[in-house]
């Protein structure tokens, strides 16, 4: 159907013909789909996340066994579709409740990774599996890079001013009723759609032009299958900024060029999962030794996993 609506558009009505066309094409079937399945998918998971408010998030995990803070945390990350930049002051208020350090860690690294709008997105560009596996590898990174941190014992590296502040009591959660529920999703979809529209349009734009444009022989040369692609991937997006919907349309062009989905993936999670703008953020709340273990240990998982990926697909 949205293949058919981009045909349309850009043959029928504007008369494009040739590699243009097909760019046009491209543009109008990725916006349009995207935007209806990610409209659909925020709805849900904003009404489910309606139960979940940061309040609850933060008493929840606090006085938790660590087997359960960590699975909790991960999960409570998925329903929590935040940048790496905007996990900070949830970083700082689990850190304040007495949170251990491992436990707030995966929250920190599955918020950004593995949410709605990149389960949207994999779905329909790479299909189910894909998804799946994408959801399940950024779990696993985020407990693993939790569970290092807990065992190095890394505390006395948070800046001593963020232990001071008490949380004296559990902070009060307002229950919300079927309605509010429903308005709470409603508006979230249109949050979510004004923040990430932007690069939804940048981010498609630039996919339909390497779609149209870009010779397959000059990706393969530069991202294809060669042993040291995913590392490559990961060191170039870890400087960058950027989420799910700006990357993602880039990285179904590239795998249609020829790059192998394992360094696709590590380019996306290392450029959702870390970026220059959280470090410095990061460097606030914590000490620079902190902060580049940190960035280490994220960035080696992923790309193992960028080489779990490249072997199993």
């Amino acid at each position: 159907m949205f293949e058919q609506i981009g045909h349309l558009i850009a043959f029928e009505l504007l008369h494009f013909q040739g590699r243009l066309g097909e760019t046009v094409q491209f543009f109008v079937m990725d916006v349009t789909k995207i935007a209806v399945l990610l409209a659909i998918m925020v709805f849900v998971i904003s009404y489910i996340r309606s139960f979940f408010p940061v309040e609850s998030v933060r008493n929840y995990l606090t006085g938790k066994k660590k087997a359960v803070g960590y699975l909790g945390a991960a999960g409570l990350g998925v329903l929590s579709p935040y940048c790496s930049c905007s996990t900070i002051p949830f970083f700082i208020g689990f850190v304040e409740a007495g949170i251990p350090l491992g436990i707030t860690f995966t929250f920190l690294v599955t918020s950004p990774i593995v949410n709605e709008v990149s389960l949207v997105l994999l779905v329909s560009m790479f299909g189910f599996k894909i998804a799946v596996l994408y959801v399940l590898a950024g779990i696993t990174v985020a407990l693993l890079a939790g569970l290092l941190i807990e065992k190095l014992h890394l505390e006395k590296y948070v800046q001593e001013y963020v232990y001071q502040i008490k949380q004296t009591e559990a902070a009060t959660v307002v229950k919300l009723s079927h309605i509010n529920r429903l308005k709470f999703a409603l508006e979230n979809v249109w949050s979510v759609i004004k923040k990430t529209g932007p690069y939804l349009l940048i981010g498609i734009g630039i996919a339909a032009g390497l779609h149209g444009y870009i010779p397959t022989d000059f990706i393969i040369s530069v991202a294809g299958d060669s042993w040291y692609s995913p590392i490559v991937a990961t060191l170039i997006g870890v400087p960058l900024y950027s989420n799910a919907i700006g990357t993602l349309p880039i990285i179904e062009v590239l795998v249609a060029k020829g790059m192998t989905m394992g360094t696709a993936l590590a380019f996306m999670m290392s450029t959702v999962a870390l970026s220059v703008p959280e470090g410095i953020l990061l460097s606030r709340v914590l000490k620079k030794e902190l902060v580049m273990i940190f960035f280490g240990i994220v960035s080696a998982g992923i790309i193992l996993i960028g080489y779990l990926f490249h072997f199993l697909l």
